[in-house]
């Protein structure tokens, strides 16, 4: 154990030694992966809600299109949420290059993270949907309202609070997709932590990329449990 001490200080030392760190590629990196995590989140949280308000209103609608219609949504939204993230960015590499003439980048990141969180958000929306008040909508369409009056005044403000918090947990998921999606060339803190980091065995790196991945996680989570907290009425 006493000759271990030596190298255990050493290690302790690389991890801990911030000087020799590229402050301004840890930055860099960081603005990666807060692009990929805003504009990801900002699209999974319409294309949830409309893919949630889709499967929530077909799924008893005794219409017969209005039934094979959920069931093909229905069945691409849970092969989607299915797939692993790192095999769906492969699979999607493709797609990716025909959109965006590209499969490096952060941008290049985006179609996997928007397929991959999408589906799992359009299920949080729709089981939020599902505790809505019936007598709440009953009196709604009873007073005139049109279906596009229920869900601006009554499906979306009864649903806010399992809406925020699911796009929260949604939000955290896609900052650690962020971190995969880079180590296969998306860039960010992901791409920072493999290259710079492990390859290069510099674990001060490594330790910085995780550090700033758990800062940017709390944070979510303090917004999302603050926003929750003030529009929940119950």
């Amino acid at each position: 154990m006493t000759n271990n001490l030596p190298l255990i200080a050493n290690i302790f030392l690389e991890y801990f030694d911030f000087a020799s760190i590229s402050w301004d590629r840890v930055w860099e990196a960081t603005e990666q992966t807060l692009y990929m995590t805003v504009v990801s989140v900002v699209a999974v949280f319409f294309l949830g809600i409309l893919l949630g308000l889709l499967l929530y209103e077909t799924r008893n609608s005794e219409s017969v299109w209005a039934s094979i219609l959920y069931k093909v949504v229905a069945f691409l939204v849970n092969v989607f949420r299915s797939i692993p993230f790192i095999i769906l960015i492969v699979l999607l590499i493709p797609f990716t290059k025909a959109i965006l003439d590209s499969i490096t980048g952060p941008s290049a990141g985006l179609p996997a993270l928007i397929f991959s969180a999408a589906p799992f958000y359009a299920r949080l929306v729709e089981s939020g949907l599902r505790e809505v008040d019936k007598g709440v909508i009953e009196a709604a369409e009873a007073m005139g309202a049109t279906k596009w009056e229920v869900i601006k005044k009554v499906y979306i403000p009864e649903s806010l609070p399992n809406i925020v918090a699911g796009i929260t947990v949604t939000a955290i998921s896609l900052v650690g997709y962020t971190a995969m999606a880079g180590v296969i060339g998306a860039g960010g803190l992901g791409n920072l932590a493999y290259l710079e980091g492990f390859q290069r065995s510099r674990p001060n790196v490594t330790l910085v990329s995780t550090v700033i991945i758990l800062l940017i996680v709390f944070v979510i989570q303090f917004i999302g449990d603050t926003w929750v907290s003030k529009i929940d009425k119950r």
